[in-house]
Formats: C-alpha cells, structure tokens, sequence
C-alpha cells in the first residue's frame, strides 16, 4: 500500500522492511547475528563442560591415596615446633613410620611423649655436613631394603629481616644455610633411598618465592627452593620419584614469633651505620616496627592444619601436585598478584611502607 505525497508515491515502513535489497533498519532480526550468538554460546558451554570434567578428574585422581602406608617411612626435619611437629604428629596419627629430624634434644622428646611408639627421632642440624651424615646413616639403618618413602624438607630460618642495605653477607649466608644448602645437602644426601623406594620428596618453600616482600636471605633462599625443587622433578621423574613443593602463606610459627623478629629489627638499626641512619632516618625506623607489629599479629593464621594437610596430601595421595598453596592469603592474594604487571605488584606490596629521610 502506498501513500501519496503530490505526484509521488511513498512507500509505507513495511513494505520497506519487507522489500528485497532494501536496507534493515535498526532493531530488525538478523539471521547471521543470532547465529554468531548461538555460536559464542555453544563455545562457552564446551569450555565450561570441559574445565567442570577437568576438575572432576582432578578431584578423583587426588582421592586415591598409596596402599601400605604402615609400611613406609618418612623423614620431616624441623620438628621441633610449627609446621614440622604437627606434621610429625599427624602422620603417626595416620599410622605411617615417622622419623622426625629435631634441632635440639628438648624438642625430640617433648614430640615422642606427644606420639606413638613408631615415631623416631634424630637429632639434625643441617647446616653441618657431619650431623647430616650422622642422620643419613641413622635413616638408612632404619629403613633397610624398603627405602624411604618420603623426604619433607621442612626446616627453616627467617631472621634477620630488614632492608638489604642494614644487613652483611653474614646475615644472608645465616639463611640460605639453612633454608638452601642445608635442605640441598640433606635431599643429596639421602636421594639414593628415596630412588629405592620410588618415593616422594616435599619442599617447603614460600609464597615469598614467588614474590619478594622484605630484605634479607629469606626470600632469595625461598626462590632457590623452587628452582632446586623444579630442576630435581624433572631429573627424577623417569625413576619414578615425586617431587612437591609447599608454599605456605603467613602463618604464626616460631618463624613469625613477633618478640624475636622484632628485636631482631632494633639490633640491626642499632648496628647500621651513620650514613644508613642518615638516609632511612628515625622515622623509617619506628614505621617499620610499628608496620612489622601489626603485620604479624593481622596477617598470621592460626590455623597449620592449611599447610599439613597439604604435605599429607603430597606423601599419601597416588597423585599429587606439583605446588600447594597453604593460606587463603597465598590463595588469592599473592598467587593472583604474582602474574600481575610488575609496576602493579610493586605498587601493592609498597603502598603502605614508610617513606626514607632522604627519599627523592
């Protein structure tokens, strides 16, 4: 139907919306655009079906547990307190063979009064190769021709902690003693039984080794634990040995201990020179212990069981991970941080810190 304007015909909306060639107005039905949507539909829902099969796989996989746990025996150092003891404590509870690697003697014997007669203990300072060849020869005997079936590298150092230009050599060689070589000799040292008994190695590193948040060895010492750990997964997966690494978020161990870390701090600014003084000033200094203070007693959980269970996880399960992430502040604070830009994580990690006296 057409209206007429004069001498010339109009045509009416419809019949421009139905007539072949002409241009579609706003608003009509396109064909090809709801097709492209059913399409962008269909895909999502294949990649949703698929991460929800991936992780239905994943959480199968890691309930079947190793058969014969009664049978094996593992070796925890730093079982004197924090996350070693407890681990100690709960793998006994489970029925495994527990050597438990204690620093001092007081620490061995208040964790044999807490377990069951299967639990062992040696004594071990992994810092000096004589006591971990002491150890070594200890475990050896115990475990005979069944090998050792699991290794935890748990024991560690944190102090000191300050700016790097506070501290000496000394203060970083203190860390990556303990933290690295240490738990590299101690791993050496005993890899020939692990490889007998095609079991496990588990090292406790840091979400500190993936972000670095304060001076001192702790960090560079927690980086080399995941560097060490991934070059000897890959080395020891064709003899069939597993290797895990547990990066805990902050928790209140005798790590955290906010006396100590704290005391530690007023003796190396009494100990800085006055140049060191002169640039970081006096107000640094007090910010930096009030910023330390409230950082350890907000930030630290309470809760161990978040790292143990993990490390039990990687020693009974048929397949365990290559990484544990122990804390939901490691969860989803720092691991998302991480893969964050540079500029963006330094900016978080910095924003609250105290400004120099000489800042620019």
């Amino acid at each position: 139907m057409f209206f007429t304007m004069g001498r010339f015909a109009v045509p009416s909306q419809s019949e421009v919306n139905s007539s072949p060639g002409t241009r579609r107005t706003r608003g009509s039905w396109n064909p090809r655009q709801e097709e492209t949507s059913l399409q962008l539909v269909r895909m999502w829902l294949y990649l949703a079906a698929l991460l929800g099969l991936y992780y239905l796989r994943r959480w199968y996989r890691e309930r079947q547990t190793v058969e014969n746990l009664q049978d094996k025996y593992v070796l925890i150092t730093g079982c004197d307190s924090g996350f070693g003891n407890l681990l100690a404590r709960q793998l006994d509870v489970r029925g495994l063979r527990v050597l438990a690697a204690c620093l001092t003697e007081k620490g061995a014997e208040q964790l044999r009064k807490a377990t069951s007669e299967r639990l062992q203990t040696v004594i071990l300072d992994v810092t000096s190769t004589d006591s971990i060849a002491a150890a070594t020869a200890w475990v050896k005997a115990q475990v005979g021709d069944r090998g050792l079936w699991g290794l935890v590298n748990n024991a560690g150092t944190v102090l000191p902690v300050a700016p790097n230009e506070w501290l000496t050599k000394a203060d970083f060689v203190k860390v990556l003693d303990v933290n690295l070589i240490g738990l590299i000799e101690v791993t050496l040292s005993v890899l020939p039984l692990v490889k007998r008994a095609r079991g496990r190695v588990v090292n406790v590193s840091s979400i500190l080794g993936r972000l670095v948040f304060y001076g001192g060895g702790y960090c560079p010492s927690k980086y080399g634990v995941e560097a060490f750990s991934d070059s000897l997964r890959r080395e020891l997966h064709p003899f069939g040995v597993k290797v895990s690494i547990m990066e805990p978020g902050y928790f209140r161990t005798a790590m955290t201990d906010m006396q100590r870390n704290l005391e530690s701090l007023e003796q190396l600014w009494h100990r800085a020179s006055p140049e060191v003084k002169a640039s970081y000033g006096q107000h640094y200094f007090n910010s930096s212990h009030r910023y330390m203070q409230k950082n350890l007693i907000e930030k630290c959980s309470p809760n161990l069981y978040l790292v143990t269970d993990c490390l039990e996880h990687a020693l009974t399960a048929r397949h365990p991970r290559t990484r544990y992430s122990g804390g939901w502040d490691a969860q989803f604070f720092f691991i998302p941080l991480s893969y964050l830009p540079t500029a963006v994580a330094d900016w978080v990690l910095t924003r609250d810190w105290p400004s120099p006296a000489q800042a620019m």
